[in-house]
C-alpha cells in the first residue's frame, strides 16, 4: 500500500514551493489508491501558530488535496522521547556541550587547515565526570552518530545517489531545551506511519542520507525517496525572498484559479507541456515522477494568468449564476450577460466591473479632440432599451452625419459607452446596457 505525506511547518502560509511537494505526494497516493497524510511539523512551539494550521487546511481544501488523516508532531513528543532513549542506549545518540561560539572556532580552525568543517566528535571522548562538570555550567544536547561510510539509494527523480557521510557532521537531533528537530521527528514518523514514498525538494538530499541511517538505527526500513528540483524566478534568480508574496492565499485573493495552479505545478520541471486540466483525476492520469528532471526549475507567476483565463472562460453559466446575481444583474439578463462578458475576463472578480458598466453605465473616456464628435453621436443615440441592431444602426447614422469611419468612428464611441478600449462586441453588449452615463 502506497502511503505518502505532506509535512509543512505551521510557521507560515503555504507557498508555491510547498504546493509542488504537496501535490506530488498527493498524486502518488491517489494514483495507487493509497493514503495521503497531512503531518504538521509543529515541534517548534514558539513559531508554530494555530492560524497557520488553519491556513494550511484551508489552502489544501481549496485545491481539493484532501488528506486521509492528519497528524501533529507536537502530540507525539512521548514517542520521540522513547526512541531517543533507545538510541542513547545503543550508543547512536551521544551528548555534547559545545556552545555556538566554540563550534564556530572549530570550524574556522579546520577551514584554515584546508580541511572540511566536520564536527570532531569531541563529545564521544568525554568521561562521566567531565560531563557532570560541564552540565553544572551549561545544558547538553544530543547528536546522532553517523556511520561514516557511503549511504546510497535510487532516487525517484535524481537516479542513483551516493552520499559520503564522513564528510557530514553528526547532526543535532535534540536541542538543549529538549526540542526534537525535524531530522529526528520525521524519521520516527516515517517509520511509525508506514510512509512508503517521500517526495521533497532537492535541498533535502544530504538530509536523506542522515535519515536513512537514523531509520536503520531504529530497526526500520527507509521509504522510497524522490527529490524534485528547486524553483527559481523567471530569470533564474532565487525565489526564497519572494515566497512570502507567492503564498496560495495571496494568489487566491488575486483571482488565480486553483485549476491553473494545479495544472502548472503538476508539470513544471517535467518533460511534458503545461496544459490546463480541470480536475485532479485528469492531472493524476498523466503524472509520472520519471518525467521530472534535476535542473533548477523556473517559475513565473505570469504563467498562471493564461491558464486562469482559459479555465474561467470555459465555465458554464450554472457555475457563475450566484456570483452574477450577487453583482445585481437581473435574472432575465444574467445568462446573456455571461455569454457576452465571459470571453473578456481573466479573473471572475472582473464580473463586478462589467456588471457596473451594464447596470450603472461607465465613466466615459473621451479625448479632447473627440469631444465634439462624441457629443454629436450621443445626441443621435436612441433611448434604452437597446437591441442587437442598435449599435450597427447608430454607428451607420453617425458615420453619415460626421464622415468618420473605421477606428476613428468606433473607438471613441466604445470608450464613451464602456470607458474601455477593449471588450465584447458592442453589438452584443448594447442590449445589456441599462444606462449610458456619458449622456450626462
Amino acid at each position: 500500500m502506497t502511503t505518502t505525506r505532506f509535512a509543512p511547518s505551521p510557521t507560515g502560509y503555504i507557498h508555491v514551493g510547498n504546493l509542488r511537494t504537496a501535490l506530488m505526494n498527493y498524486l502518488i497516493a491517489r494514483k495507487t489508491g493509497g493514503t495521503f497524510i497531512l503531518r504538521l511539523d509543529d515541534t517548534d512551539q514558539e513559531r508554530s501558530k494555530p492560524e497557520y494550521i488553519d491556513g494550511i487546511k484551508e489552502d489544501l481544501d481549496w485545491l481539493g488535496l484532501t488528506w486521509d488523516r492528519i497528524e501533529q508532531q507536537s502530540k507525539r513528543l512521548d514517542r520521540y522521547g522513547a526512541v531517543a532513549e533507545e538510541l542513547r542506549a545503543s550508543g547512536a545518540l551521544y551528548e555534547v556541550f559545545e556552545t555556538p561560539t566554540e563550534l564556530d572556532l572549530k570550524r574556522k580552525k579546520l577551514l584554515n587547515m584546508g580541511r572540511p568543517p566536520v564536527y570532531d566528535r569531541a563529545g564521544l571522548a568525554l568521561s562521566a565526570a567531565e560531563k557532570d562538570r560541564l552540565r553544572a555550567g551549561r545544558e547538553g544536547y544530543w547528536r546522532f552518530r553517523l556511520d561514516q561510510a557511503r549511504t546510497e539509494w535510487v532516487d525517484g527523480i535524481l537516479g542513483p545517489v551516493s552520499i559520503d557521510t564522513a564528510s557530514v557532521s553528526d547532526p543535532v537531533l535534540i536541542r538543549a531545551d529538549g526540542q526534537v528537530l525535524y531530522t529526528f521527528a520525521s524519521s520516527v514518523d516515517d517509520i511509525d506511519m508506514g510512509i512508503s514514498h517521500v517526495v521533497r525538494g532537492a535541498d533535502h538530499v544530504t538530509n536523506t542520507a542522515t535519515q536513512i541511517q537514523i531509520m536503520r538505527a531504529m530497526g526500520g526500513s527507509a521509504p522510497a525517496f524522490a527529490h524534485h528540483s528547486l524553483l527559481t524566478g523567471p530569470q533564474g534568480e532565487g525565489l526564497s525572498k519572494r515566497l512570502g508574496t507567492l503564498s496560495l492565499r495571496d494568489l487566491r485573493a488575486q483571482g488565480v484559479a486553483k485549476e491553473a495552479l494545479l495544472s502548472l505545478m503538476a508539470r513544471l520541471g517535467s518533460n511534458q507541456p503545461v496544459e490546463l486540466k480541470l480536475s485532479l483525476d485528469e492531472i493524476a492520469a498523466g503524472f509520472e515522477l520519471s518525467q521530472f528532471g534535476a535542473a533548477p526549475t523556473k517559475f513565473d507567476e505570469a504563467d498562471l494568468w493564461p491558464l486562469t483565463r482559459a479555465r474561467n472562460q470555459a465555465l458554464p453559466f450554472a457555475a457563475v449564476r450566484e456570483r452574477i446575481a450577487a453583482h445585481g444583474v437581473p435574472a432575465h439578463l444574467a445568462e446573456r450577460f455571461w455569454a457576452v462578458v465571459s470571453k473578456n475576463i481573466t479573473t471572475l472578480d472582473e464580473l463586478k466591473d462589467w456588471a457596473e458598466i451594464v447596470l450603472e453605465g461607465a465613466e466615459a473616456v473621451i479625448d479632447p479632440e473627440d469631444a465634439e464628435f462624441v457629443a454629436t453621436a450621443l445626441q443621435m443615440l436612441p433611448e434604452a432599451p437597446f437591441t442587437e441592431a442598435t449599435w450597427g444602426e447608430w454607428t451607420a447614422g453617425v458615420k453619415a452625419a460626421t464622415g468618420r469611419k473605421g477606428r476613428g468612428l468606433f473607438m471613441p464611441l466604445r470608450r464613451a459607452l464602456t470607458g474601455r478600449e477593449h471588450g465584447p462586441e458592442m453589438a452584443d453588449l448594447m442590449p445589456l446596457l441599462q444606462k449610458v452615463r456619458a449622456r450626462r
